[in-house]
């Protein structure tokens, strides 16, 4: 149970564990997507960082070869879920009003309301925050955490978190690096530092390379992970 404690030491309940509901119901998203051979990417960052338009790039390159959906996470507006609408994919908007993360029950919902069987990749954009989604799993196979140079060259250190709970870090807008001051090296340094495992892309929408290697780096995962289900 969670509790509370007033300026006399006294204990107040004040609810149950959200976190404990939250990965029993993110634990039957994630059977039910095994069961519709769906591969789950949950893509968190501040707003700004480039999560959008990386999605984008992922659909056009990805969508000629698989079937692609994806659920846009934001507060109130539909702005990202009407971009990847243009782009042809079954897109399911998720609008959290006040909450600054989307969760396993708002998922949980979209999931009941949307079939999914015979779709291969789901990318799931949560609300533009780098704190409230590290603490609410959503039933994803990979989590991605995205972050840009014109955030600065401390981003990574301010957020240690979600850099060691993601299983795949970007630094993105690396166009602009010399233009806002910022050394991706640095960044770099700093997401290793934090989780030393974890897998970093630099990349930049101007750089074809680079958004090459990022549809391919979630080619290679679902690939990876349908054939470990087999």
């Amino acid at each position: 149970m969670w509790n509370s404690f007033l300026a006399t030491g006294h204990i107040i309940n004040i609810g149950h564990d959200v976190f404990k509901e939250n990965r029993k119901l993110a634990d039957k998203n994630r059977e039910s997507l095994k069961k519709s051979g769906v591969f789950s990417v949950n893509i968190m960052g501040a707003i700004g960082s480039g999560k959008t338009t990386l999605i984008e790039e992922a659909i056009k390159a990805l969508g000629e070869k698989y079937k692609v959906a994806a659920i846009a996470g934001d507060v109130i507006a539909d702005m990202d879920a009407a971009r990847f609408e243009k782009l042809g994919v079954k897109t399911i908007p998720a609008n959290t009003g006040k909450e600054c993360h989307l969760d396993a029950h708002i998922v949980s919902d979209l999931l009941k309301k949307n079939d999914l069987n015979g779709y291969d990749i789901l990318f799931i954009e949560n609300v533009g925050n780098l704190i409230c989604p590290t603490d609410f799993d959503l039933g994803e196979d990979m989590k991605i955490v995205v972050v840009s140079v014109s955030e600065g060259d401390d981003i990574v250190l301010k957020h240690p978190v979600i850099f060691k709970t993601s299983d795949l870090a970007i630094i993105n807008k690396i166009d602009i690096a010399e233009a806002v001051g910022v050394d991706p090296a640095t960044m770099v340094r700093d997401a290793k530092s934090l989780n030393e495992n974890i897998p970093i892309l630099l990349t930049s929408k101007k750089q074809e390379e680079t958004v090459a290697e990022w549809v391919k780096t979630i080619e290679n995962a679902m690939l990876e992970k349908k054939g470990a289900n087999q």
